[in-house]
């Protein structure tokens, strides 16, 4: 977002911002709620989630403004690949291995209850073909 001057791309990147960082941030408070951490590590933990998206976007507003940052060029076509693949690679891996492994297979109550379990994996199904769906348009 801190790149583009084009309002048709900012507008949908606002929302998509917004809307990933309520649920994230919800996830993330709950997860920090489990954890039973000080309320100084969970101040400091709420404070980091606040200030990095916001410190990306002013980050990208600099390197724009200092560079001159030319989005068609060859150069930033492959820099934009190159970033765009790395991120999402972090994030299928930490998907699959830390949350979605936790949540499966590390679970008292998923193994408890098969129902649990086979509507667990519709709905991880369901959820990736719905996001696989709609990257056909993004």
């Amino acid at each position: 977002m801190g790149m583009s001057q084009n309002q048709c791309t900012i507008r949908p990147l606002v929302a998509a911002l917004a809307f990933h960082q309520i649920f994230e941030g919800m996830g993330l408070g709950g997860c920090i709620a489990q954890a039973g951490f000080s309320i100084g590590t969970t101040a400091y933990m709420s404070f980091m989630f606040s200030v990095t998206t916001p410190m990306g976007i002013v980050l990208g507003m600099i390197v724009f403004s200092v560079t001159g940052y030319d989005d068609s060029s060859s150069n930033a076509l492959i820099l934009e690949g190159l970033l765009g693949s790395l991120s999402s690679g972090i994030l299928i891996y930490m998907a699959l291995v830390d949350l979605i492994a936790l949540d499966f297979f590390h679970n008292k109550l998923m193994s408890s209850e098969p129902f649990l379990k086979k509507a667990s994996f519709g709905a991880l199904v369901l959820g990736s073909t719905s996001m696989s769906i709609l990257a056909l348009w993004a």
